[in-house]
């Protein structure tokens, strides 16, 4: 299947100067009405940071308005992938502005007729005109195509459960780190999928090790100070583990590691519990989760604590980096993931990665990045970084989340929640929101 372009929005990076819709008019009418615009920026003065947002044809890989369509009046050609507009066959029915969920295509009442972006012939003036890197043209499979020709680290075979993102991540991951590495890979499901290896075969093409829940951050010391002192101080030493071994046995010497800030790439892949020995819940658990140690019933109702909210207790400790990430927002966590890198070569990078778990969690093995992207855009899981310097900056909106219900319906361990924990639940993810707002304004 062919890659095609598309515009991509950075929310966080629009101040709202509409430089963007006047450019367009200008490209497609020649004034600088921006009702003549097809690109549209929503908002109103005073709007927020992160809170603006974006009216345009995404150009979809299947479009609804081209099968709305009754006239065969829009079609995506199959060589520059822009759904184009026929105005011969056009009937003017507007069925295509209901299709579009983007607002990509709406009815200019000054020409008489519906108007939509196409691209600019590859060069949208739009794009061009925004100086803050708001707008950007992307062509599919980008992340792709960025380390395909790189080694994929990982043997083939690894035995992850069906739908576990666990593996798609880490084979991103150790793919653009490089082979210049020794991995640590604590008990978990990391290790329990085959990276270290059986029966003295590894499924890693890099040194890795499989160190005790209680001691991954105090080894990644020792091995990078090693290396330091015989002249190898280009060696990255990286941990991947889970929660468990992350916030519970082995927040000991992860504290002390960051409190020292050693250089190192700390990576915990967060399925909120002991996924690979029973699903028992972990201090990442949340509330109100069934667990194989926090069951439902007659008196019990799942989880009764909060989690530990670890990314900000690891800020708290003024390490160099840290993040938090999505397996649906690859492209976020590439742009971590670089910065994490080069932080790593001086001091302690640490990435929070929310990995929803298909089995444990009780949904269907196909829905994982749908879950993983509700989390995010209901604010149940927020996307920022942090670094001493700049602070904390949220890197994707939460300005208007949809509802945390939409996030947990669907899955099975929040199937027996009652109205009352639903609304607990509503209640502590905008407490959190707010927390870290007021991070970012004190430049934490």
């Amino acid at each position: 299947m062919p890659s095609y372009e598309t515009i991509a929005f950075r929310a966080q990076d629009c101040d709202g100067c509409m430089k963007c819709v006047t450019a367009c008019a200008q490209a497609k009418s020649g004034t600088d009405d921006p009702v003549q615009s097809r690109i549209q920026i929503l908002g109103a003065a005073g709007t927020a940071p992160g809170g603006w947002e974006l009216a345009l044809c995404r150009q979809c890989g299947d479009p609804k308005c081209v099968s709305n369509c009754p006239s065969a009046a829009l079609a995506k050609d199959a060589e520059t992938g822009v759904v184009a507009w026929d105005a011969d066959r056009c009937v003017d029915c507007l069925l295509c502005t209901v299709g579009c969920a983007y607002a990509g295509i709406t009815r200019d009442a000054q020409v008489g007729h519906v108007a939509k972006c196409d691209l600019c012939d590859g060069d949208p003036a739009c794009v061009k005109a925004c100086d803050r890197g708001a707008l950007t043209l992307n062509t599919a499979a980008r992340i792709h195509r960025r380390v395909a020709e790189r080694e994929d680290l990982f043997a083939p075979g690894l035995a992850a459960c069906q739908g576990c993102n666990s593996e798609l991540l880490i084979r991103h991951t150790l793919r653009h780190v490089g082979p210049n590495t020794v991995v640590a890979t604590p008990p978990g499901c990391i290790p329990g999928m085959g990276t270290v290896g059986y029966n003295g075969r590894t499924g890693t093409k890099v040194p890795v090790f499989h160190p005790l829940l209680t001691n991954t951050a105090s080894m990644l010391t020792g091995i990078k100070r090693y290396y330091k002192r015989v002249g190898r101080d280009d060696v990255q030493v990286m941990a991947l583990a889970g929660d468990g071994g992350t916030s519970d046995a082995g927040f000991q010497s992860l504290s002390g590691a960051a409190e020292r800030d050693e250089p190192m790439l700390y990576i915990c892949v967060d399925n909120e519990g002991y996924m690979n020995t029973g699903m028992q819940a972990s201090s990442a658990t949340t509330y109100g989760s069934w667990t194989s140690t926090t069951p439902v019933g007659e008196r019990l109702k799942g989880k009764s604590t909060e989690a530990k909210n670890l990314p900000v207790v690891m800020m708290t400790h003024n390490c160099s980096y840290v993040a938090t990430a999505a397996t649906a927002f690859l492209e976020d966590f590439y742009e971590k993931l670089d910065k994490a890198i080069e932080v790593s070569r001086t001091g302690m990078a640490y990435l929070h990665v929310f990995a929803p778990c298909p089995t444990g969690w009780r949904f269907g093995s196909d829905r994982t990045t749908d879950v993983c992207r509700l989390a995010v855009e209901t604010n149940f899981f927020a996307l920022w970084e942090y670094t001493p310097d700049t602070g904390l900056t949220f890197t994707r909106p939460t300005a208007r989340p949809r509802p945390v219900r939409e996030y947990l319906t669907g899955i099975g361990k929040y199937r027996h929640l009652s109205e009352e924990q639903v609304a607990h639940i509503q209640a502590t993810v905008e407490r959190k929101i707010a927390q870290l707002r007021r991070f970012e304004r004190s430049g934490a």
